[in-house]
């Protein structure tokens, strides 16, 4: 009978430390899980300053006539002038296309006004470059008086005729602002977990926003201001 007891007291005991083991270690599971539910998500900003690769610069210009085999031999003259002005200042002609002239006859559009236009026939053509060279096209656009003097009466309206500025190079900076963006977080997150006393853990989420390229301002449309802002999620640890 003594033996009995001492056997169960001994699996008693067994048991009983094997709880307290157990319960040590969910308690400290459990403590781990919730310090993983713990977490600061911040913003980091990256931001570049490049040059545009890309010119694209339309030129435009009107003619009108009261002969229409006479106006587009205008249309040949005004885009003659126009390739030669180019050539002279140093854009290649496979930069250069051509689009096909648009001919309006006025009196057909008139639809019984009494009005008359003094011109019956008005073209518009237009010009277009297409070029890596960014200050040659600048430098050229300086010297649009010239073609005036020749008679070409330049057209289109601000949007029509203003140039655009590409960059076409962003994959070749991506990765560095990324690291970037992704550093300028770890920081914040950082400062954000020591005034919390607590430590920085793993990431626990990472979005990178999209790439924006803006100009960097009205009068200097060449240069481009590229942006990324990357949003990551950290755990907190005590």
């Amino acid at each position: 009978m003594q033996k009995v007891t001492s056997a169960a007291a001994i699996l008693g005991g067994s048991l009983l430390v094997g709880l307290l083991g157990l319960g040590w270690i969910v308690n400290k599971t459990a403590n781990e899980l919730k310090s993983y539910e713990r977490s600061v998500t911040v913003k980091g900003l990256a931001e570049r300053e490049v040059t545009a690769n890309v010119a694209i610069w339309p030129i435009q210009f009107t003619v009108a006539s009261n002969n229409l085999e006479q106006l587009y031999a205008d249309v040949e003259s005004n885009t003659q002038k126009i390739s030669a002005f180019l050539k002279q200042n140093g854009i290649q002609e496979e930069e250069v296309t051509l689009s096909p002239p648009t001919i309006v006859d006025k009196l057909a559009q008139q639809y019984g006004s009494n009005g008359r236009a003094e011109f019956r026939y008005n073209a518009n053509q237009r010009v277009t470059v297409y070029s890596s060279d960014i200050n040659t096209v600048r430098v050229a656009q300086t010297k649009l008086s010239e073609l005036g003097k020749q008679g070409v009466v330049l057209s289109g309206d601000m949007y029509d005729s203003r140039t655009e500025y590409l960059y076409t190079e962003l994959n070749t900076i991506k990765p560095q602002m990324v690291e970037q963006a992704t550093q300028n977080a770890r920081e914040v997150a950082e400062k954000f977990a020591a005034d919390s006393n607590s430590r920085l853990g793993k990431i626990k989420q990472a979005s990178q926003g999209q790439f924006s390229i803006s100009d960097r301002d009205q009068n200097n449309p060449h240069i481009k201001n590229v942006r990324v802002v990357s949003t990551v999620t950290y755990y907190l640890v005590d």
